[in-house]
């Protein structure tokens, strides 16, 4: 634990994550907390921009962030899931109607030829 005034900071885990985007151009980028401080280049606009000093309101909301995240993409995948699903069903459906199409359509032309055959004698 650190320690800044009254306050007690806890150390920030060795290899957990900055999130911060450049101060020009606002491209986001993620880097290791070592880099906490550093004067980088941006990839996109070129010019320098410095990695922000993780504090515990930025490690909360990021925490926050993620974990609603995570939450998000699992609701996501569920409704990808139940979609699929009846996209599915509903195929599966469609092809029994086609069929039944398809045998209705060579029972009428079987019915027509038998028809015109009676009706030339």
């Amino acid at each position: 634990m650190q320690t800044a005034g009254d306050s007690t900071i806890p150390a920030q885990a060795p290899g957990s994550d900055i999130v911060f985007a450049c101060s020009n151009c606002a491209t986001s980028y993620v880097v290791d907390a070592a880099a906490a401080g550093v004067t980088v280049t941006c990839q996109n606009c070129g010019k320098p921009t410095t990695v922000p000093k993780a504090t515990i309101v930025a490690a909360a909301e990021n925490a926050a962030r993620i974990s609603d995240l995570q939450h998000q993409l699992k609701e996501n995948e569920s409704q990808r899931t139940e979609i699929t699903s009846y996209i599915n069903q509903l195929s599966i459906q469609l092809h029994r109607w086609q069929l039944r199409l398809q045998s209705l359509n060579e029972r009428q032309q079987k019915l027509e030829t038998e028809l015109s055959s009676l009706k030339r004698n």
